[in-house]
C-alpha cells in the first residue's frame, strides 16, 4: 500500500471516530462537521482515484445530524 494511500486510510478512519464520539457525546453541531469533512475527503479521494470503501463505514453516513 503506497504512502498516500495509508494517509487517507488514516485520515478517513480518525474523521469517522471523531464522528461516532461527538455523536455518542451528543454534539451534534460537532458531529455535523465531522460528517461533512468525512464526505469531503470521500469526494476528494475519488478525484485522486483512491478507493475509500474498504475504510469506509457506511452507515455512520445514514444518520442525519440533528442541530
Amino acid at each position: 500500500m503506497g504512502q498516500s494511500v495509508v494517509a487517507w486510510r488514516d485520515r478517513i478512519e480518525k474523521t469517522q471516530q471523531s464522528l461516532a464520539l461527538a455523536r455518542r457525546a451528543g454534539h451534534p453541531y460537532e458531529a455535523y462537521l465531522h460528517r461533512r469533512r468525512l464526505e469531503h475527503l470521500i469526494e476528494t479521494a475519488a478525484l485522486h482515484d483512491v478507493d475509500v470503501e474498504p475504510w469506509l463505514d457506511r452507515a455512520i453516513l445514514s444518520v442525519p445530524e440533528e442541530l
